[in-house]
């Protein structure tokens, strides 16, 4: 089945999911969809985001997509059952990795960073309330500007040392073993995180689960695209012109008004 896998986000933060996922994936076309003209999501209403949410799957829809992945996390907590609701398609969501730092932890202590909206979102607390054993401690923080710099193409990792500095000492003298990156955007700051947290400290990154997840559901739908024909995958924006250095050679970039 040739049809295209459709993917949105707020902006660049998807594109770290695509990125491996056209790997996993050699024969899918793709369609991707950056709606950064609304970025960012975290800061919006709940009744925003779900209804630029529902906006960016009628629109994937118009491209016949066999399945769409929500590929930010403020998004899937906010949206992702009305959107299943809504939409004829399979839908896929990417949430926070909470339930493996929950079960491995053995400080138990574990760090959380997040955008607003979705550490307040009904599924992020439902997924916490249902995982949280043995008195484990979850230490929250925004990710206050942080989407909004490498949106803006920022590329100082000396202004985003300087900010995670504020956001990371705190929960690493709470002596966290964990820490979960709940937004997608910050996978492109790991080099940077790295280098502040402890050796002894584990990131739970949501980019391999999902991908694996994606491939499981368009192999048990029977779904996947087993043709050897060269596929195409487009990425569209709908506000300013997404950096290169989130670009693969391969993506077809072009302006969208959605």
């Amino acid at each position: 089945m040739d049809n295209p896998i459709g993917i949105f986000d707020s902006g660049i933060g998807g594109l770290s999911i695509l990125e491996k996922l056209k790997e996993l994936l050699p024969n899918e076309n793709m369609v991707y969809l950056a709606d950064n003209l609304n970025c960012p999501y975290g800061s919006k209403s709940k009744n925003e985001i779900l209804s630029l949410s529902i906006k960016n799957c009628k629109k994937l829809s118009e491209f016949n997509c066999k399945v769409i992945i929500v590929a930010c996390n403020t998004a899937t907590t906010n949206s992702i059952k009305r959107l299943r609701e809504t939409i004829q398609v399979p839908i896929i969501g990417v949430e926070p990795g909470l339930k493996p730092a929950i079960m491995q932890t053995e400080t138990k202590n574990i760090g959380v960073l997040a955008t607003e909206k979705t550490l307040e979102s009904k599924l992020f607390n439902n997924t916490l309330n249902e995982n949280t054993l043995n008195n484990v401690k979850i230490h929250e923080q925004i990710g206050f500007k942080l989407v909004k710099m490498l949106e803006g193409g920022n590329n100082s990792k000396k202004d985003f040392n300087k900010i995670l500095k504020l956001y990371l000492i705190p929960m690493i003298n709470k002596n966290i073993d964990y820490l979960v990156l709940g937004c997608t955007h910050y996978h492109y700051l790991i080099d940077v995180i790295k280098n502040i947290i402890p050796e002894n400290i584990r990131i739970v990154d949501t980019i391999s689960p999902i991908n694996q997840h994606i491939y499981n559901t368009l192999k048990s739908k029977n779904i996947l695209n087993k043709g050897g024909k060269k596929r195409n995958i487009e990425i569209f924006f709908n506000g300013k012109r997404l950096a290169n250095k989130y670009l693969d050679k391969e993506y077809n970039l072009n302006y969208l008004n959605f």
